[in-house]
C-alpha cells in the first residue's frame, strides 16, 4: 500500500510527486504523478497501447495519461490510442488510489525500461532531447 504523503513530497530525484488534484485532473486524494517519454521506435501503436492498458488495469487506482493536448483513462484502449504518442512523446501519468504508487512504478517500467519489448530509438534521436 502506498504511504500517505504531502503534496509534492514523493520520489524526489525520480520525477514523481504527489498532487492535490487542482490542475484540472478528475483524480482526488493523494495523486501520484510521473512524466515518461516514449522511447521505442514505433511509438504507442496498438500493441504497446494494449500492454499499457493491461498493466494499468491490474490496479484498483484511477489512472490518467496526458500528453500536451489530451487527458485519457489509462484503462481504455480507445482513449489511449487517441494520444497518438510517437517516439519521443512525453506523457504524464497520474494515479490516485490505494495502489497508485505501485501503478506508477509499473507503468514507468513498461514505458521506459521495457519499452514495450520493442526496438529502442537510436542514440541522438528525439528521445534524447529535453
Amino acid at each position: 500500500m502506498p504511504r500517505t504523503v504531502d503534496a509534492g513530497r514523493i520520489g524526489k530525484n525520480r520525477g514523481e510527486k504527489a498532487n492535490n488534484g487542482k490542475d484540472g485532473s478528475t483524480l482526488s486524494g493523494p495523486v501520484y504523478e510521473i512524466e515518461v517519454r516514449i522511447r521505442n521506435v514505433e511509438g504507442l501503436h496498438m500493441r504497446p497501447a494494449m500492454q499499457f492498458v493491461d498493466t494499468a488495469s491490474r490496479f484498483h487506482s484511477k489512472i490518467e495519461v496526458t500528453n500536451d493536448e489530451t487527458s485519457v483513462d489509462a484503462k481504455s484502449i480507445m482513449q489511449m490510442t487517441m494520444l497518438a504518442a510517437t517516439c519521443g512523446t512525453k506523457l504524464r501519468i497520474k494515479a490516485a488510489g490505494d495502489d497508485a504508487e505501485e501503478a506508477i512504478h509499473a507503468l514507468r517500467r513498461l514505458v521506459e525500461v521495457e519499452m514495450f519489448g520493442e526496438t529502442p530509438a537510436p542514440r541522438g534521436d528525439a528521445t534524447e532531447s529535453g
